[in-house]
């Protein structure tokens, strides 16, 4: 049997396309809201859907959400596979059919997922950029993203999703699970549509922040070799975000104000980046943004420390 799972709140339209690309591919459709005020409840409610209300009286996570979804799976027939999907992506409809028989074939697979795209990857740079984040590479993976097919046993096995994560929730699920010996698939394939709806530098700059904090998090969690979870990209961001303005200042006020010049490092890396990505105008503005946004990224990091440092719970850091 094949289930699903999707989250959401206040998703509206989007999440009208999201149940209904479910019917038909999965038996049992579970909808999981937290706090929406948009009537997501009762259009889901109205087309069928299970559907599990949070209590929003403590800290939510999308961690919290995907394992309440879980939980409602677990009573009564539970599933083979389960479909976990965010309420603004639509899934394509061959995408589960193709998925589960992948993991029928092969037995150490925990997790398969595929192509998500943006559907309005023209609307901004910002879509644009998730766009080309989602074109992940073919194969074997180390990770997926909200979007994959699952199997129970394995996520049974592992204890699901950690409810504390406010970001990088299911990267750190799939090192627990390799960890365990299962393996994690990309297939070149069709999977979901997502609508970022991210028309605004603020918008890119929270999602970038977001990140940051997830990196840190998990290269705190598993950073040891030989896992090594998310410390190259920690490093980045401490280094162009952090390390580098920060030793230019000093030199700045130490040695010269000339030593300010040495900020032309970031222009050069962008065209660096444009250079390697084949200098289109799309190059352009992916090594733009990719520059930019160790400097969220890092704030992010420096967050999720100081947090931890001090005892602090995470705040969830949403950009829509």
């Amino acid at each position: 049997m094949i289930a699903a799972i999707a989250i959401g709140r206040n998703e509206g339209e989007r999440l009208v396309h999201c149940l209904d690309s479910l019917r038909g591919q999965a038996a049992r459709i579970i909808y999981v809201d937290s706090g929406s005020t948009d009537g997501s409840v009762e259009m889901a409610r109205a087309r069928g859907v299970e559907v599990v209300e949070l209590d929003m009286t403590k800290p939510f996570t999308a961690a919290r959400a995907r394992n309440a979804g879980l939980d409602q799976l677990r009573q009564g027939a539970v599933p083979d596979f389960v479909q976990l999907v965010d309420g603004d992506c639509e899934v394509r409809p061959d995408w589960i059919g193709k998925a589960a028989q992948f993991l029928e074939e092969n037995p150490k697979v925990a997790i398969v997922c595929g192509r998500r795209r943006e559907r309005f990857p023209e609307a901004s740079v910002y879509n644009a950029h998730c766009d080309r984040e989602w074109d992940t590479p073919i194969g074997e993976a180390k990770a997926c993203g909200g979007d994959a097919l699952m199997r129970m046993t394995a996520l049974d096995e592992v204890g699901g999703y950690d409810p504390r994560l406010i970001a990088g929730e299911e990267p750190e699920m799939c090192v627990r699970l390799r960890q365990k010996g299962w393996k994690i698939w990309r297939l070149d394939a069709e999977m979901t549509l997502h609508d970022a709806a991210m028309t605004r530098f603020g918008q890119f700059w929270k999602r970038s922040r977001r990140a940051g904090h997830a990196y840190a998090e998990g290269a705190w969690m598993h950073g040891a070799p030989p896992e090594s979870h998310y410390v190259p990209q920690t490093k980045r961001a401490v280094l162009w975000g952090v390390a580098l303005p920060l030793a230019i200042l000093v030199l700045a006020l130490i040695v010269s104000p000339w030593c300010l010049l040495l900020l032309a490092i970031y222009p050069v890396q962008i065209a660096r980046l444009a250079r390697r990505g084949g200098g289109s105008k799309a190059a352009w503005e992916e090594a733009t943004l990719l520059t930019l946004s160790k400097f969220a990224e890092a704030m992010g990091g420096v967050e999720f420390h100081l947090r931890r440092l001090t005892g602090k719970r995470g705040k969830l850091i949403e950009y829509k």
